[in-house]
């Protein structure tokens, strides 16, 4: 029989990880220099192209080495990516197309996708990154900080933290084209048994994105005993990932109602100095900017205790050394959308957090399944192979110094 485990009591030990759910994860990856990200990617190749021109000593301190990498270091491609792997002073190459990525939570940037340049771009995680994947993002752990445990993006991750320590990377598939889902072996199986439904991968991650709470281990996950609860949270999990993911997989970009959509009331100027809020207003100041209406659950919208809108404009605007320093010279237009978009996804999903606190206050009162129950169910412990990622032989891989890559 299920158990009922208190919240904020030793009884949490009792209930399953993410971990024990989604058993396959990767690292955040380190790229090891600053300027390889980006928010635009025009940016990139810029820098690209001043560090393919450098030579010597110039170019050793513009790329700035690492154990892992420097300028001499040859490399595999990365998978799906056709780029040089012998050295880049040796044969830098043209720059390659610069891709879309995650940077830290509701971040979306720019990557240049050479192994290269970073000093640890987990290959496992591009093996599997197609339009059907979908990856869930721990965050990092901080005491009493009330924010999401763990988000979920369509894009490459990098998983970065704005603070706490990284927390893992789990793709919800293990095979490209949405095939093998990265659950624990009889998972859906004993849950579509107890709820009487079905329970696919997508419940499972949709659940955990509207249940899951933090603890040092790792987000734990309750799962319920109760059907109908089960149901409430996936359909609940459903709309949150469906706005993390922001149109992706043939889905809609996130807008909020007509009369309550943010618009830029007063350019913003071409380096604003500060970024501030008007709560009487509804308003967002950038220097002499004037964004509104902005609500103030997106204001306010924290990960890890950082305000996300801060951090955005922080990153934008902070003073920046080397190649991380070219960019563009003014405020561009592109830029302006992102934030609206931003402000847009935050604004929807403080919406539904009351929801969220009212599901997870049931679960505190509710029966839930605990692993010892997955244990006696045969779901754990998860077998070793599961824990390790799948063999993707669907495409061959250069190695370093143009090396067939062996996987």
């Amino acid at each position: 029989m299920a158990a009922r485990v208190a919240a904020g009591t030793g009884g949490g030990d009792a209930l399953p990880l993410l971990d024990d759910l989604m058993p396959w994860s990767v690292r955040p990856l380190r790229p090891g220099r600053p300027w390889v990200t980006a928010p635009e990617a025009s940016s990139l190749r810029a820098r690209w192209d001043l560090l393919a021109r450098a030579e010597g000593a110039e170019q050793e301190r513009l790329f700035r080495p690492s154990r892992s990498r420097t300028p001499q270091t040859p490399a595999a491609a990365l998978p799906g990516r056709s780029t040089g792997t012998s050295g880049f002073a040796r044969d830098p190459g043209p720059c390659p197309e610069p891709v879309r990525i995650l940077h830290g939570p509701f971040d979306e940037q720019w990557l240049i996708p050479d192994h290269r340049l970073l000093d640890a771009a987990r290959p496992e995680l591009w093996r599997v990154a197609d339009g059907q994947q979908v990856f869930a993002v721990e965050h990092g752990y901080v005491p009493q900080d009330g924010g999401p445990a763990l988000s979920a993006t369509a894009l490459l991750p990098d998983g970065h933290s704005p603070a706490g320590r990284p927390g893992r990377i789990r793709p919800l598939y293990r095979r490209p084209g949405g095939q093998e889902p990265n659950l624990a072996p009889g998972l859906c199986a004993l849950l579509a048994a107890r709820y009487g439904a079905p329970a696919g991968a997508e419940d499972v991650l949709a659940w955990s994105l509207a249940a899951a709470r933090p603890s040092p281990a790792g987000p734990l996950v309750p799962l319920p005993a109760d059907g109908a609860l089960w149901a409430e949270g996936v359909e609940l999990g459903r709309e949150l990932l469906r706005l993390q993911v922001r149109g992706a997989r043939g889905g809609e970009r996130p807008r909020l109602p007509g009369g309550r959509r943010p618009y830029v009331r007063a350019a913003i100027p071409a380096r604003p100095d500060e970024l501030r809020y008007d709560a009487g207003e509804e308003a967002i100041v950038l220097g002499e900017g004037r964004v509104s209406p902005v609500p103030a659950g997106a204001w306010d919208f924290r990960v890890g205790g950082v305000r996300m809108l801060e951090l955005w404009f922080e990153r934008r605007t902070a003073t920046a050394e080397g190649l991380a320093a070219v960019g563009p010279r003014g405020w561009p237009r592109e830029r302006t959308s992102e934030l609206l978009e931003l402000i847009t996804v935050l604004a929807l999903l403080a919406a539904l957090e009351p929801r969220q606190r009212a599901l997870r206050d049931r679960l505190a009162r509710e029966a839930a399944l605990t692993r010892e129950e997955l244990h006696t169910a045969g779901v754990l412990p998860v077998p070793a192979a599961a824990r390790r990622p799948a063999s993707v032989l669907d495409h061959e891989e250069e190695g370093p110094e143009g090396q067939f890559a062996l996987l």
